[in-house]
């Protein structure tokens, strides 16, 4: 899933569970990295003390002894005690001569094989050039830490008697088991804290696209041919109210354009009617001019055939006011439907009833169920149905065998009704506008049929479109919603 098809919902609230989760993970991290770094500042601590403890109490041996004060001596001196000291401080103890040869230990003599009997000579060297004269060594043996410090013995004007080793052994089971409980305790902690950090999320993304939200089914909603209503937002951030304030305006300039559009549609609309209408009625009016002016110049009372003429007259002038007639029916009709007689009406049998004012014998009707029972204005389905036939008929070239087939079903709750034939078809360019008012492609009519079919079946929630071929023909489909 790619990052921007994401909800800003869903985006803020893993954004805080991560940011929880980060810092949780950041809080333990240094936690154990500081257990760590007390447990080596603790095990060198300590061992500084133990040393500096176990010099002090070998110093006041030392100082209480009746032995001379000698190297060789401190065998002799420390005889007993060093394994008092040893049992005291819990430490062994090991002391090397000057030139790093063990004088003696505390370990138990079976266990003084594993004393080293000669200090490394760097310890030797570092003990001596150094001020400290202190040296620690660090090894590891069998997964175990082992620190070993050496030190000088001193006299009491402080001369070099001997080294003194004691090995220290790294024993973190205290500070491990520590920090086992704080871990533990600070995970019950930080679970606490993520489920009460997912709530705050949860609440905290709502709130803030909430407003959001109610802008964006606005927009949805937003359509030039409706009014529109304005967005009240309360308690919304500075960011959310310029925003609302921008909807807010784009609303009033919409709704301001679309008076102005439909006002402009409309005058178009009249203007355009009005041509088709003038046009119309000009040609009848022509022939009728025509026959009157000839009527007069030729007009002879004392002619024998005066009688004929003025019949014929007659009839010319009561064609042609038949012909204005129906023009101005057939621009009533179009400029206002019928007011709508919805019943419940058999499609199947209504469908079969407008074909039957049609004496053409290729029309075939089909159906695949024997009725189908909706509710619909009967006149409007009759009228459907006659002018898309009529426009079948006329589509028909002379020099082809015509066929026309009417075909009804039901499909999913939507009732089918498809007129097809087998005449010139629309050609590209006029597919576009065969259902505009006043388009026609005959000779004859005002183009007014498919226009009044569409707002028919529009009428109904439906909608009406075709499919076409040059020269082979077209098929119209109308569908509606079954009632």
């Amino acid at each position: 899933m790619k990052l921007k098809k994401i909800s800003l919902r869903l985006r803020i609230f893993v954004a805080m569970l991560f940011v929880v989760l980060l810092a949780s993970i950041l809080i333990v991290a240094v936690a154990i990295y500081q257990y760590s770094e007390e447990a080596v500042d603790y095990h060198k601590q300590r061992l500084a003390r133990k040393e500096k403890n176990i010099k002090s109490h070998l110093d006041f041996i030392i100082q209480e002894t009746s032995y001379e004060v000698k190297t060789e001596k401190l065998p002799l001196i420390l005889k007993n005690k060093i394994y008092e000291v040893s049992s005291i401080h819990n430490l062994t103890i090991n002391v090397y001569d000057l030139d790093g040869s063990i004088l003696m230990s505390s370990r138990a003599a079976f266990a003084q094989d594993s004393v080293p009997s000669c200090i490394n000579t760097n310890v030797l060297n570092w003990l001596a050039n150094t001020a400290e004269h202190t040296y620690v060594e660090k090894r590891r043996e069998n997964g175990l830490l082992y620190q070993s410090s050496y030190s000088y013995i001193t006299d009491q004007k402080y001369k070099p008697l001997a080294i003194l080793n004691i090995p220290y052994l790294e024993n973190d089971d205290f500070l491990d088991n520590e920090l086992d409980e704080f871990l533990e305790r600070i995970s019950y902690a930080y679970l606490f804290m993520l489920v009460l950090a997912s709530a705050i999320a949860f609440f905290l993304a709502n709130y803030i696209t909430k407003s959001i939200k109610i802008i964006s089914d606005k927009i949805n909603t937003t359509a030039l041919g409706k009014r529109n209503e304005r967005i009240d937002v309360d308690d919304a951030s500075q960011e959310i109210s310029t925003l609302v304030h921008s909807y807010n305006s784009m609303i009033d300039q919409l709704e301001d354009s679309a008076v102005k559009l439909a006002k402009s549609e409309r005058e178009q609309a009249w203007r355009e009617m009005a041509k088709q209408v003038a046009h119309e009625i000009k040609n009848p009016l022509t022939p009728m001019r025509l026959s009157v002016q000839n009527f007069q110049r030729k007009f002879n009372p004392n002619d024998p055939n005066i009688y004929q003429k003025v019949e014929e007259y007659s009839e010319t002038l009561i064609q042609q006011i038949d012909t204005m007639s129906a023009i101005a029916s057939a621009f009533s009709n179009f400029a206002k439907m019928p007011a709508q007689q919805n019943e419940t009406i058999d499609v199947v049998n209504t469908v079969r009833l407008a074909l039957d004012i049609f004496n053409e014998d290729y029309i075939v009707f089909l159906s695949e169920r024997e009725e189908i029972i909706t509710v619909f204005d009967k006149t409007h389905l009759i009228r459907i149905v006659t002018n898309l036939v009529k426009n079948a008929i006329q589509s028909i070239p002379s020099d082809r065998v015509p066929k026309i087939v009417v075909h009804v079903s039901l499909q999913n709750s939507t009732i089918q009704i498809t007129v097809s034939d087998n005449g010139t078809g629309i050609t590209s360019e006029n597919e576009d506008r065969v259902f505009e008012p006043k388009f026609t492609t005959k000779s004859s009519g005002m183009g007014l049929g498919l226009a009044m079919v569409k707002n028919i079946v529009e009428t109904y929630n439906g909608n009406i479109t075709f499919t076409t071929q040059d020269q082979k023909g077209t098929t119209f489909i109308v569908a509606f919603p079954k009632l």
